[in-house]
């Protein structure tokens, strides 16, 4: 029996964007059959809008259970709690609580109520008790923010302890990160299901600006080979393909809970994953 999959969603900003993910989340729903669908979260209230727009639409019309990403850092306590409120009220009852960028023109200085995504776990577990299902953030390679490692993994414990039910990680090339890395949650005696995160490979140039902005690290072997297909995308994500495969079906027998996927918005990199590497029910 393959194990679940979920995806995850940025919310467009534009008609034709609206109209591109909801032949995606309609094409993944239908061919793969996911655990639930997610929504990233911008901060400020024009991003913030879109996202909840986006994720009334796909929970209300893909059949797939939907959980919006949750930022807390610049807000407020009253305004977390009116929306948990609101995706209460709609019937959603997974949510992905994330610390998040502070908003353009903000400082450290006034980041709002919340500081870190354990405060918000805590809050979440205050305010709604047991009706959400909280994923958190997990870092394999650790977080750019972090000082080290362990600084990275006793923050993780902090989310772990105030309610988080679950983590999902920063996406990896490497697999001995993440098992390394559940190693190291097992010697801490966390023990919530840890999620690896997956990004397709089809744009090198897009990716590279990603990992150098996230910290996830592309491994120099990698790194080199998609160098060198310069222009020819259709090699490189042929390339890209296989080696996404072959991370997947590792971190099957590694004892992954499932697999997230980071679609950016598009349905046929991951449903070729998923038949290849077998993770779609007959």
């Amino acid at each position: 029996m393959p194990i679940p999959v979920s995806c995850e969603f940025f919310p467009p900003k534009s008609a034709d964007g609206e109209a591109r993910l909801r032949e995606v989340y309609q094409t993944l729903a239908r061919e793969i059959r996911p655990e639930y669908f997610s929504v990233t979260f911008g901060a400020g209230g024009s991003t913030q809008t879109h996202t909840f727009d986006t994720v009334r639409e796909i929970h209300n019309n893909s059949g797939v259970p939907t959980a919006p990403h949750l930022s807390c850092i610049g807000s407020s306590r009253e305004g977390i709690a009116a929306i948990l409120d609101d995706y209460r009220e709609q019937g959603i009852r997974r949510i992905v609580a994330l610390r998040g960028d502070l908003p353009s023109g903000m400082g450290m200085q006034d980041p709002g109520d919340f500081h870190y995504a354990n405060e918000l776990v805590a809050f979440i577990r205050e305010h709604s008790g047991d009706w959400f299902h909280i994923e958190v953030a997990a870092y394999p390679e650790f977080h750019p923010q972090a000082p080290d490692a362990q600084t990275d993994l006793a923050n993780f414990k902090r989310k772990v302890e105030a309610g988080a039910d679950g983590a999902i990680t920063q996406y990896f090339y490497s697999i001995e990160a993440y098992r390394r890395f559940l190693d190291d949650c097992e010697r801490l005696d966390i023990q919530v299901p840890i999620v690896p995160g997956v990004m397709p490979i089809t744009n090198y140039l897009q990716l590279a600006r990603f990992s150098d902005m996230c910290g996830a690290d592309i491994p120099r072997w990698l790194r080199k080979r998609l160098e060198a297909f310069g222009d020819d995308l259709d090699s490189l994500r042929a390339f890209g393909h296989d080696v996404v495969t072959e991370l997947c079906l590792q971190l099957v027998e590694a004892g992954a809970p499932s697999i997230h996927f980071y679609t950016m918005n598009r349905s046929q990199p991951v449903i070729r994953l998923c038949q290849d590497a077998g993770l779609i029910a007959d």
